[in-house]
């Protein structure tokens, strides 16, 4: 159980979005890129960035403030080594009302360049101590954290079992628009958006491989060079989640902790961690269809330090037609 109705638990995190987004929007306007971007230390596998710094202080502060009220686990980057505190200081775990992770900033390569909105992210999960996974979060926000030449922003969210909700803001009046997100119903992935995540040098290959082979399968390649799939490589899974669940992408699949795998990684850098997809109920309760790399729902611990490799879908079809190939595809038939 939670010790809030949904209702306010929304209102409580959209406020502390808010006020990150505000803030990042202050250093984007304050600073240039070349500072913003300035590499200040390593944590637990990801770099943090001078844009980190600040917002990370403003969501401890924040909670704080609020486990004044009720005491509650926070897991996000740079507040603990492990990620994991109890607030407030001297909490024991098993007084936590609730577990709290969260990203203040999904995408911040982008963002500190002014390139394309980063994402603030944030799920809530009864406290169920270490073991608590990502199947167990109840409520999911996430809010736009925008380039400063866009002044419209979305926020999404959902409670488990109510659907998922949307809103979308004028930076300039203020005045806002509520929508319901939805995904797309096509059945096939002719003319859309789709795409295996290779961002960084590392499995690049293995994973463009994966996703050439994975085409040529479903019968997805044009062998007269008109390309039927478009690729996006959205820097931010919460991004990537948003795409999904807005109706924009229809298949998305993050793999690099297969990719390591197969390579013979001792070490996985730069994943997609619990935090980073903190929000995927959102999609879920809009309609989209979410899984881990067997096909099964996401069960990852909610530890900073956990890599997630996970595959979305945008609609049941779409997830018959394209599973079994992908899987049998992981399952050792990849030649990449």
């Amino acid at each position: 159980m939670l010790p809030y109705p949904a209702d306010i638990l929304i209102r409580k995190v959209r406020a502390l979005h808010e006020e990150i987004r505000s803030e990042v929007r202050a250093q984007l306007l304050q600073h240039s890129a070349e500072w913003l971007a300035h590499a200040t230390e390593s944590a637990e596998g990801d770099t943090q960035f001078r844009i980190d710094v600040r917002v990370e202080q403003l969501l401890l502060q924040f909670c704080q403030q609020w486990a004044q009220e009720v005491p509650f686990v926070l897991v996000a980057e740079g507040i603990a080594e492990d990620g994991w505190m109890v607030l407030p200081q001297g909490t024991s775990d098993s007084e936590a009302q609730f577990i709290m992770v969260a990203d203040p900033i999904d995408g911040t390569r982008m963002i500190m360049y002014d390139k394309r909105s980063a994402w603030c992210l944030t799920g809530i999960a009864p406290n169920r101590g270490r073991q608590t996974t990502l199947a167990d979060i109840e409520v999911a926000v996430q809010t736009e954290l925008p380039t400063t030449r866009q002044n419209l922003v979305d926020t999404l969210w959902a409670v488990r079992g109510e659907g998922a909700f949307g809103e979308r803001q004028n930076l300039l009046d203020g005045s806002t628009t509520s929508f319901r997100p939805k995904p797309s119903s096509a059945t096939d992935l002719r003319y859309g958006f789709a795409g295996i995540a290779n961002f960084f040098p590392d499995g690049k290959a293995w994973l463009a491989a994966l996703e050439e082979n994975l085409y040529r399968q479903l019968g997805s390649m044009d062998v007269r060079g008109n390309p039927l799939v478009f690729a996006d490589q959205y820097l931010s899974t919460g991004g990537q989640i948003y795409e999904l669940t807005v109706g924009h992408d229809r298949f998305i699949a993050d793999l690099r902790p297969v990719a390591f795998r197969w390579l013979g990684y001792s070490a996985f850098p730069l994943c997609a961690h619990p935090y980073d997809i903190c929000t995927e109920l959102i999609a879920r309760e809009a309609g989209a269809i979410i899984t881990d790399e067997h096909g099964q729902p996401l069960r990852t611990p909610l530890d900073i330090r956990e890599p997630v490799a996970w595959v979305g879908y945008a609609n049941p079809a779409l997830r018959a037609w394209i599973e079994p190939v992908l899987l049998k595809l992981l399952h050792g038939e990849n030649e990449g």
